[in-house]
């Protein structure tokens, strides 16, 4: 079921999560099934160490979670999507605060019961059981290897079998996002092999396939293949298919399960890649999708930020400043204009932290390359307000600016992992911070290459001609020097695209003719648009107060 055509279009550049939760806002008189799945009213006694102190029993089924299985059952059986997404993004929620906040949901085992026994419901209860477990508590070993077992067979089911039924696109998001998420936390936890005991040591050697790298690929990899989403979205593009256009629903009664969580698994195997530290493929896997056009990646909040996070980051990496700056300015821009339809979503403190790191990543951008005028004037103010200072300071290349990359590198950068076991017969020892250190090492070593380029930009957006002679006078170094430096210049300043053509970052070009250098500024053009749509707006608003203003 879709949501109100009246709601959709009001939104159409929130998330459908958004959308959903304002209607329900203007809609108090939602069905009964889900009103009663939420069970506001807990007259039950729960034996829940929330309300009462009692131990947690995973046998025990209060009636709201049975009323919650039973028709969270009934919806995806009816393939009602509006209802689901209703539980799933409000109801679970809700009872997790209030029912589960210290202790897990009850075990697969109590609620089969109540929806026949259902094989793949009970998977899907399974995954967003693991997944509450690793946001509330601390997970177990057994618990990390229980959690891919789940997903091998969760995934098996959806790639071998028939899956006749339609899931909300945040949900399927969640699954892709919430499994590169554990391989990242497993792989952390593993690395830090020092205080291992003996039993988790032994436990880890037995099941070694467990979050393997290549397991996790191959899932990925297997998903994108198996739903042809491809050549579905070429086809797109030839007006054969309508995959964009339905938010990857289907609404003449098939299913969209295997199609979207295809598509989101290119977005997860470019966020595995820039784990591993290797950018250049992970943006291979995410060119099927047009990131500078509307998505279904951009129809859930969470994909659309994580989407242009890793694609940013690994462009800024690849020295493709200029896209990743035009990336994170079109993202702050839409966070900043839509974050206060998200306060209530669950998603809204990760949102937060995402927009604080995009613009940490966006003061390393403009540093090593500074356009400027590829920035907003909304992002460019909310930039100078938390970084502006930092800015200034990063220009100087001196032992000060690079404790700042480094600062601002360390907290906005991915949580980097190892991917290959542990040597047990050898002494142990935490090796989880090798991957992050080797990338702030690389990092910091290219910002060290373009130490004196700032000086060579200075002068040279003085001159529109000066001799070698002259400026290696200036810059107190032998014109032999100072060729090796415009070399430098030129090398820095000029990257490899993703269709292999060389790109310029530079603001400020030159080139040499018979020892004279000749400086070309690029300009970009003026965007009277936007000045006269920002004039526009402000008059509304002067009219909007002399309309409210009483005459007397």
């Amino acid at each position: 079921m879709r949501p109100n055509s009246d709601t959709q279009q009001q939104h159409s550049h929130c998330d459908i999560s958004s959308a959903l939760l304002l209607y329900r806002s203007r809609n108090p008189n939602l069905s009964a099934s889900t009103m009663a799945a939420v069970g506001y009213d807990y007259e039950d006694g729960l034996p829940s160490s929330v309300d009462g102190g009692l131990s947690y029993d995973p046998s025990f089924v209060p009636d709201p979670v049975k009323s919650f299985v039973v028709h969270l059952y009934r919806h995806i059986r009816e393939k009602n999507v509006y209802e689901i997404h209703q539980m799933y993004e409000t109801s679970f929620h809700t009872l997790s605060d209030r029912m589960f906040k210290d202790t897990p949901w009850p075990s697969v085992e109590a609620v089969a019961q109540y929806v026949d026994n259902d094989h793949v419901f009970c998977l899907l209860y399974r995954e967003m059981w693991y997944r509450h477990l690793y946001a509330r508590l601390s997970p177990t070993l057994k618990q990390r290897i229980d959690s891919w077992d789940n997903y091998c067979s969760l995934f098996q089911v959806v790639l071998h079998g028939v899956v006749n039924m339609q899931l909300p696109n945040q949900w399927l998001w969640d699954m892709v996002d919430e499994f590169v998420y554990q391989f990242q936390s497993f792989c952390q936890y593993r690395a830090k092999m020092k205080n291992k005991t003996e039993q988790e040591i032994a436990l880890l050697r037995q099941h070694d396939q467990a979050w393997n790298v290549y397991g996790v690929l191959n899932f990925l990899q297997a998903l994108m293949e198996k739903s042809s989403i491809i050549q579905i979205l070429e086809q797109e593009k030839e007006g054969l298919e309508q995959f964009t256009a339905t938010d990857g629903y289907d609404y003449n009664g098939g299913s969209n399960v295997l199609k979207v969580l295809g598509y989101f698994s290119m977005v997860g195997l470019l966020r595995v890649h820039c784990l591993l530290g290797d950018y250049q493929t992970g943006l291979k896997c995410l060119l099927p999708i047009d990131i500078s056009q509307q998505g279904v990646y951009t129809s859930v909040i969470g994909s659309h930020i994580t989407t242009i996070y890793h694609y940013g980051f690994a462009n800024l990496m690849l020295r493709r400043y200029v896209e990743a700056i035009r990336e994170f300015n079109k993202i702050l821009l839409y966070i900043y204009k839509t974050k206060q339809y998200h306060q209530k979503s669950p998603q809204y403190e990760q949102i937060l932290k995402k927009n604080e790191q995009m613009y940490a990543l966006l003061t390393i951008s403009l540093s090593l390359c500074p356009q400027v005028k590829l920035v907003d004037e909304t992002v460019n103010s909310q930039l100078r307000e938390k970084y502006g200072e930092k800015m200034l300071r990063m220009q100087r290349y001196d032992d000060e600016s690079f404790a700042l990359y480094d600062e601002l590198f360390s907290y906005a950068c991915p949580k980097f992992i190892t991917p290959s076991a542990p040597t047990y017969e050898e002494p142990l020892v935490n090796y989880n911070q090798d991957a992050y250190r080797l990338q702030l090492k690389l990092f910091l070593y290219e910002v060290k290459q373009q130490q004196q380029l700032s000086v060579v930009r200075t002068f040279l957006k003085v001159y529109s001609t000066i001799s070698l002679e002259k400026l290696a006078s200036y810059m107190e170094v032998d014109e032999s020097t100072l060729r090796t430096i415009l070399m430098t210049y030129k090398h820095k300043t000029h990257s490899v695209g993703a269709d292999g053509k060389t790109i310029s970052n530079a603001d400020i070009d030159f080139y040499i003719d018979d020892d004279l250098i000749h400086v070309v500024e690029s300009k970009t053009p003026k965007r009277y648009g936007d000045y006269f749509l920002r004039q526009i707006v402000k008059l509304e608003a002067v009219i909007g107060d002399m309309d409210r203003v009483k005459l007397e």
